[in-house]
């Protein structure tokens, strides 16, 4: 098959992560894939001294540029101008898949020459965006097939968008990239989590657990990682943040930890939740979509309701506390969670689902 995936501004978030493992994965399998965005929009001079203000960084065009598409080995092709991607600008295919609900607009008026028409869903776009939420609903309710990675998703696409067109294909991990052998807990205990000052990630929530565990285990220590520097959100000092941090280098993140902390609002799947299980690391999560899929309470995790610090904390603080032989048994659990279904798996799945709409 001849597949495009049309992409609003190819980065290095988890999302364009998936689509370019997939992009990889289908190349791989022997179908030519074509990426496709919009000409490359970079910081303002005026945006970045506002970051500088705030405590931020100077961010070169090289970090601004960098994507997930680059690092896989994929071409990425860029339109001419910063208008949306038109018909005339993609090649014929077979199948176009929208990875956004923005890019769904665009692929909607494409001539039926460019590929059945796909929406690759990765998370709710309506979280977050009043503003343009005409918008967004107009465009998730196109007919067109989607697949998505989370049984959460499925239920908004069939119970509030009525349709009843759609694959469900989760997430796995790079096993050959997120991995540890089996080990006792670390001398001093450990927890780590995702820094990002998108507000959904929750990460004021998850700094008011920590500041929670710190009181209750003095000798805690944190470790996180980010894309971005604090901008807007003040860290305590004794986080260990590292700002993108290399891709080989996320794994040894991961090792040092005896809980992976995710306090989202909402989330599409939760992938780092799945890399630090593939880690041996058990996970305290919300329950904010994704990561109910991933976190089997009281076997690999825990799992507590969205905004709810006084659980949070508890569930962190019991994992924390618990004997070698218990730890271990979490690890034990998170670790076969993760390698039981692997990418190689799960593109085969999004294959089939793109041939059975083909």
């Amino acid at each position: 098959m001849k597949i495009t995936f049309v992409m609003a501004n190819p980065n290095m978030s988890g999302g364009d992560r998936v689509c370019a493992i997939y992009a990889q994965k289908l190349n791989a399998l022997g179908h030519k894939v074509n990426i496709i965005a919009p000409k490359k929009r970079f910081l303002s001079i005026k945006h970045q001294i506002k970051r500088l203000l705030k405590g931020g960084e100077w961010v070169s065009k090289k970090k601004q540029a960098q994507n997930h598409f680059d690092l896989l080995g994929l071409a990425v092709t860029y339109c001419n101008d910063f208008a949306p991607v038109k018909s005339q600008d993609v090649i014929d295919a077979d199948i176009v898949i929208a990875t956004w609900w923005e890019t769904i607009e665009w692929v909607c008026k494409f001539q039926k020459s460019k590929g059945v028409k796909v929406h690759f869903v990765q998370g709710y776009d309506l979280y977050n965006r009043v503003s343009i939420s005409s918008r967004i609903e107009c465009a998730w309710q196109y007919p067109m097939h989607k697949i998505t990675i989370a049984n959460w998703l499925v239920d908004i696409i069939r119970k509030d968008f009525l349709q009843e067109s759609v694959s469900l294909v989760p997430n796995s991990v790079a096993l050959e990239q997120f991995y540890a052998n089996q080990r006792t807990k670390q001398v001093i205990p450990t927890v780590g989590f995702l820094f990002s000052e998108i507000e959904l990630k929750g990460v004021r929530v998850a700094l008011k657990v920590i500041q929670g565990l710190k009181e209750r285990v003095p000798s805690l220590r944190v470790v996180a990682f980010g894309t971005r520097p604090p901008v807007d959100i003040s860290v305590p000092d004794y986080v260990e943040l590292n700002i993108n941090p290399p891709q080989d280098e996320i794994r040894l993140l991961y090792q040092q930890c005896d809980l992976w902390l995710c306090c989202s609002l909402s989330e599409g799947f939760g992938l780092t939740i799945l890399e630090a299980m593939a880690c041996r690391v058990p996970a305290v999560s919300t329950k904010c979509g994704g990561p109910e899929d991933i976190v089997t309470d009281a076997s690999n995790g825990y799992l507590c309701d969205v905004n709810d610090v006084e659980c949070l904390t508890s569930a962190a603080h019991k994992v924390l506390s618990f004997s070698d032989e218990e730890w271990l048994a979490f690890s034990d659990k998170a670790y076969q969670h993760a390698s039981e279904y692997t990418w190689d798996d799960a593109a085969k799945l999004f294959e089939e689902a793109l041939q059975k709409i083909k």
